[in-house]
């Protein structure tokens, strides 16, 4: 009976590859299965085993056991489907091309292999610096320098977290990457709402471009080849700062799954079993559209679009709950309707937060096309 009971869990967990995860509670699991598909495979095998030799359930077990181990190796067999042209399409988009790619580098889109051998960067020891202080708070970043000696390109990156809570820890794994691919990888923390509604963080990442540009002699930082990511909040974050901040130097941005126009997000807001993003809303930009209506569109990236816009990578999940995959779908139209480089990856499992295994099947994904996106823009024609 225990051995059925876990093969019926298995099965409910195994959904999340398929639909969006129902409640804030499960929003990891949704993270979880897919991401780390290989472990609930191997579970979902070892109960197979134990059905065949027993007798009670044993047909209805290996019935349901089958379809579960099915279930459980989509987002595998999704990711090769992705992976097979994923290089063609930043080609395309990009004029990047998997023989340009030097030193340090995902080499296939996805590897199965990979996913427990890793992806073979070196541990690099950060340090934390305090870039500012403003209203009475100290606010740091972590900087991760490259294994490439020399000046190098930079990268600063913004993390997520509703505007409200998270710091520059956040897959930090990806920070490191980065610095073993070339990239001195500065990753900062920001004023958080609702003590410090928009525009605190627009303000925040300013200053620190400003402390940034102050130390790069020592930091070996080539301050005319700057690129941005974010995630969630931070995605948004970084988007308009590209898109507005009018800071020199930047040459691209890659936003993971982030809000894209504030006014829309706000008209159609998340299962509120997941979270109250009007809430949320509200919070960073300090009242509703009626009540401060330049905010709503001063945080809304699609609405600064030009053909002057700074070259955009999107990675979004359809199964998102938290920002609807449609938004990055209005921004990449957007995009190309005034001809900007741009390319949405779109992983048809994703949930929020679907790169945070840098070597499963998103994580792979994710890490390929950014990597071959920032050295387009930083290394190309240099």
């Amino acid at each position: 009976m225990i051995r059925f009971v876990l093969i019926i869990l298995l099965f409910i967990l195994s959904l999340v590859n398929f639909f969006p995860v129902p409640s804030q509670s499960t929003w990891y699991v949704g993270i979880a299965v897919p991401e780390f598909c290989w472990v609930f495979m191997l579970f979902s095998l070892a109960l197979l085993v134990w059905s065949w030799y027993s007798k009670r359930f044993r047909k209805v077990s290996l019935i349901l056991g089958g379809i579960t181990f099915v279930i459980l190796t989509s987002p595998i067999v999704r990711a090769y489907n992705v992976g097979s042209h994923l290089n063609e399409d930043l080609e395309k988009s990009f004029g990047v091309k998997d023989a340009d790619m030097k030193g340090f580098h995902q080499k296939k889109p996805y590897s199965f292999l990979q996913m427990f051998t890793g992806n073979g960067a070196k541990d690099i020891p950060f340090k934390t610096y305090h870039y500012a202080k403003t209203d009475g708070v100290d606010l740091t970043l972590n900087f991760t320098p490259s294994v490439i000696p020399g000046v190098r390109p930079c990268l600063i990156v913004v993390h997520g977290g509703s505007w409200k809570r998270g710091d520059n820890s956040e897959i930090a794994a990806a920070n490191n990457y980065f610095a073993n691919a070339g990239y001195q990888v500065a990753t900062i923390n920001y004023r958080l709402a609702p003590k410090f509604p928009s525009p605190a963080q627009q303000e925040d990442l300013h200053s620190a471009f400003k402390w940034i540009r102050q130390h790069a002699e020592e930091l070996k930082i080539d301050t005319t080849n700057i690129v941005l990511m974010g995630r969630s909040a931070g995605a948004s974050i970084v988007l308009t700062m590209a898109y507005t901040g009018k800071e020199n130097g930047v040459k691209g941005v890659a936003a993971f799954y982030g809000a894209i126009d504030m006014p829309w997000s706000y008209k159609n807001p998340d299962n509120p079993l997941i979270m109250d993003s009007r809430e949320v809303q509200r919070d960073f930009l300090g009242g509703t559209p009626e009540e401060v209506p330049d905010r709503y569109v001063s945080e809304s990236p699609i609405f600064h679009v030009n053909s002057e816009t700074t070259p955009t990578l999107l990675a979004h999940g359809c199964l998102d709950a938290h920002v609807w995959h449609i938004q990055s779908e209005m921004l990449k139209k957007e995009l190309d309707k005034h001809h900007v480089k741009n390319y949405l990856l779109t992983i048809p499992w994703g949930t929020h937060g679907f790169e945070y295994n840098l070597n499963g099947p998103a994580g792979q994904l994710s890490m390929y096309s950014v990597e071959r996106f920032f050295y387009s823009v930083t290394q190309m024609g240099r």
